[in-house]
């Protein structure tokens, strides 16, 4: 009884270093722990649920996901560094905060880089020539795997004026994802770029801290920024995936069967997400224009290009040096 006694107690003190909890004494039964930044109803939230029951249901409930949103666990930094030492098992986070962990990362969340979503959702694909050596590269240097990526939107500006040129946005404070290439991309706007956390954003609306922010659609409605903001700017600035990471120690305590069926629901809930974000971008535009917020594209004097071409120069002159070889590898992927 002694014995089996310690064979648990230290059963348990690894899965606890590892991000998972044991549910018995067998090395098989775990549960994972999912820390996010996201609300459960966006899609993003869902995605991480949908993940959760396909995991369960595909081992057989060897393995269980345990869910902890709204950033009970964190803010970005902190949920991609919880990863990468181990105390959770799993995350979404936009590539450049991973690239926190590992600097080539970032790069996926360039702006204006891909051809269209295909073309994204190809490039981060876990076995696409770009990805698969880089994952390899990322676990070796973080302790942090991509599990898979879904397309989390196109980003556009919201801010409580009309903003039509880069010139509209001189002096305004616009709120960026603290981390380098998106503060670039604010900048190359036309904007001061203020880094403020996703938790505390509607806050910093709210009271006059920032002036306006940049996120997908759907983001805009789930989040209900259109209370706190009368003007959305179809910048399409950056054309995201949002990467779902696992622990690497994590990963190889699993076993084969299991890291087989995680890698199966991976899959699965990657093309599920992804379809649902596309069927959502049409409808939460006609809900954000029925709520009352003005929508502003080209139509409306919008002049994309203008800030294409002045985003552009400025990650140009900040990170082509660095992350020219993989933009090229990126463009050529099909």
């Amino acid at each position: 009884m002694l014995a089996k006694l310690v064979r648990t107690s230290h059963l348990t003190l690894l899965a606890g270093a590892l991000g998972l909890s044991v549910a018995t004494a067998s090395a098989q039964e775990v549960t994972l722990r999912y820390g996010h930044m996201h609300t459960p109803t966006s899609i993003a939230g869902m995605q991480a649920e949908w993940l959760a029951e396909a995991i369960e249901e595909k081992t057989g409930g060897e393995v269980s996901v345990e869910m902890y949103p709204n950033s009970q666990l964190g803010r970005l930094q902190e949920l991609a560094e919880a990863v990468s030492t181990g105390s959770i098992a799993l995350s979404h986070n936009t590539a450049g905060a991973i690239g926190s962990l590992y600097a080539p990362f970032a790069a996926f969340d360039t702006p204006y880089l891909y051809r269209d979503v295909d073309h994204l959702m190809a490039v981060m694909d876990v076995d696409s020539p770009v990805m698969s050596e880089l994952n390899e590269e990322l676990a070796a240097a973080s302790g942090v795997r991509l599990l898979y990526a879904f397309y989390f939107g196109t980003r556009h500006l919201t801010a409580n004026q009309e903003i039509l040129t880069p010139e509209d946005l001189d002096g305004v404070k616009i709120r960026s994802i603290p981390f380098p290439i998106y503060m670039a991309t604010v900048e190359g706007m036309g904007a001061i770029p203020v880094p403020v956390d996703w938790s505390e954003v509607p806050t910093a609306l709210a009271t006059g801290v920032v002036e306006g922010q940049e996120n997908p659609v759907n983001v805009v409605v789930t989040a209900k920024l259109n209370e706190v903001q009368s003007h959305l700017m179809l910048t399409g600035h950056i054309s995201a995936a949002q990467v779902v990471v696992i622990s690497d120690d994590t990963w190889q305590s699993l076993s084969p069967e299991n890291q087989a069926a995680i890698a199966e629901a991976a899959q699965e809930v990657r093309q599920r997400a992804t379809d649902a974000m596309l069927e959502a971008e049409a409808s939460d535009l006609a809900t954000l224009a029925e709520a009352g917020m003005q929508i502003v594209g080209p139509e409306q004097g919008l002049d994309v290009e203008t800030f294409k071409s002045r985003v552009q120069a400025r990650i140009a002159e900040e990170f082509d040096e660095q992350y020219g070889d993989l933009y090229q590898l990126i463009r050529e992927t099909r």
